[in-house]
């Protein structure tokens, strides 16, 4: 699915004078001109086309299998409602504000160029259980969108951890230096963050993928519907249990949208870490420069602009969460206006979605790391400490003996201004008698990282293992997806 982008939005007109409301029987003076606007949702909503053309169709197959249409008339209403589809995709629909939503706009249309046999169509259903249906349609194939570019994103960052499964970089706590690690064991970092969110975003589709359509308006429909029928013709899993619930239920939104925030959380932090990175305080990374932007005065900036942006959308998705936690925390049973306001947020949070990752996935794969300045940097900062301490435990030496010993040899160092692995031997064995000759093999921040050879370790050995077992299980899902 190609999700339909807010600035491909068709100018919405007013309704033709005089035109009567699809549901205007028991009015007797028409809708204010302001309210009609206030109240109309064709402006966002007209995103959901496809949607509701899909579900209509659904409907009216159902509508002739169980006799309430006949088979030419279904025949009708299909070949009306896929014109209609053609006509909006070419932009030639005139959508009009006084028609209120999507699916009033595409009712009256169909009523215009097929007459009194799309009068038929809404039979046995309610705009209430039609939007809950439309939502779900399009959140299910959002959600694969967004599982499709993660899984891309993946992809690259395990071909960047192969690639500098080698290259020694800090690792930190409290943003200072820690242990020695590996850049291909921080890219497998970023990629497990995502496979949580893969698992979220996996488990929530099936909670999306269950069909309310047959709930009507809030208490089912005395029609013989065979809702079970349209299930599977709109390939949803299940129907909804229960007709209240079923129209005025937006859980599965808003497990969607916290689920979108904790992915862009990860996104986030990532964007700190590639920012910081390409600082001349650190140098570890160059962006492509088609991802950065330069400064209007200043001729030697290359600004990280992409991942500032994209940390900055990610307080944009929060808000779309609390705004939908808000929407509903007080609402009765069951459907109300006020789940018009559910589409925006939603709409918002996906297009952010993909536009992040969609820019992550080509972006990070395609960065260059300065060896040499990550290794550089590693040499700062006493990141070999703990290996000392750990060598000395090995050597006989309980470890807290052995962790103030090192800390009396970091002290010498600072005081020196050199690293551990530059104090003379003789030195560090006046520190403690322990100390033998094969010291300095641990001190190297190479060596450092070589050790921690173990399932999950930032080791060379176990980053192109991790890499691999990735790759696997990213071809497992392509060929699931088949």
């Amino acid at each position: 699915m190609t999700q339909d982008s807010p600035h491909d939005k068709p100018a919405a007109t007013p309704a033709a004078s005089g035109e009567a409301k699809l549901w205007g029987g028991r009015f007797s003076e028409p809708t204010d001109a302001f309210v009609e606007r206030f109240t109309a949702s064709v402006d966002f909503d007209w995103r959901l086309y496809r949607e509701d053309i899909q579900g209509s169709q659904a409907h009216a197959r159902m509508l002739a299998k169980v006799g309430v249409l006949t088979e030419a008339e279904a025949g009708e209403i299909l070949a009306g409602l896929d014109a209609i589809r053609d006509e909006i995709a070419a932009g030639e629909f005139d959508w009009q504000v006084g028609r209120e939503d999507v699916h009033m706009n595409i009712e009256a249309r169909l009523i215009e160029r097929i007459g009194d046999v799309g009068k038929k169509l809404h039979t046995g259903r309610s705009r209430n259980d039609q939007i809950a249906t439309d939502i779900r349609l399009w959140l299910r194939a959002a959600i694969d969108d967004v599982l499709r570019l993660i899984r891309g994103y993946q992809d690259g960052l395990v071909a960047l951890a192969e690639r500098e499964a080698d290259t020694v970089m800090p690792g930190f706590t409290h943003l200072q230096t820690a242990q020695p690690v590996t850049f291909g064991h921080h890219m497998l970092a970023w990629y497990e963050m995502l496979e949580r969110d893969a698992e979220r975003l996996r488990d929530t589709r099936r909670r999306v993928n269950i069909l309310p359509l047959g709930a009507a308006a809030l208490a089912g429909t005395p029609y013989p519907l065979d809702r079970e029928y349209t299930a599977e013709l709109l390939g949803f899993d299940s129907v909804t249990r229960n007709s209240l619930d079923a129209v005025s239920d937006r859980d599965f939104a808003i497990e969607f949208t916290a689920a979108a925030a904790t992915l862009m959380m990860h996104l986030s932090r990532q964007a700190e870490e590639l920012v910081l990175w390409t600082s001349a305080q650190f140098a570890f990374i160059e962006l492509p420069d088609r991802y950065c932007t330069g400064s209007s005065i200043m001729p030697q900036k290359k600004n990280p602009d992409v991942p500032e942006l994209v940390r900055g959308k990610t307080g944009r998705v929060y808000g779309h969460l609390m705004s939908l936690l808000t929407l509903m925390k007080s609402q009765p049973l069951a459907y109300n206006k006020d789940n018009q306001e559910d589409k925006e947020p939603l709409f918002d949070t996906v297009d952010t979605l993909l536009g992040s990752l969609r820019a992550f996935g080509d972006m990070v794969p395609n960065l260059e790391v300065r060896r040499e300045n990550t290794l550089a940097a590693t040499r700062k900062g006493f990141a070999t400490a703990t290996d000392l301490a750990d060598y000395l435990v090995g050597r006989g030496v309980a470890f807290r003996d052995a962790h103030e010993v090192v800390g009396r040899a970091v002290r010498i160092a600072q005081e020196r201004g050199v690293d551990l692995a530059e104090l003379p031997l003789a030195d560090l064995q006046a520190i403690s008698p322990a100390v033998g000759e094969d010291v300095f093999t641990v001190l190297t921040p190479e060596g450092s990282a070589a050790a921690r050879n173990l399932t999950g370790g930032t080791a060379p050995e176990q980053v192109r293992r991790q890499a691999a077992a990735a790759r696997e299980h990213l071809a497992a899902l392509a060929r699931a997806d088949r």
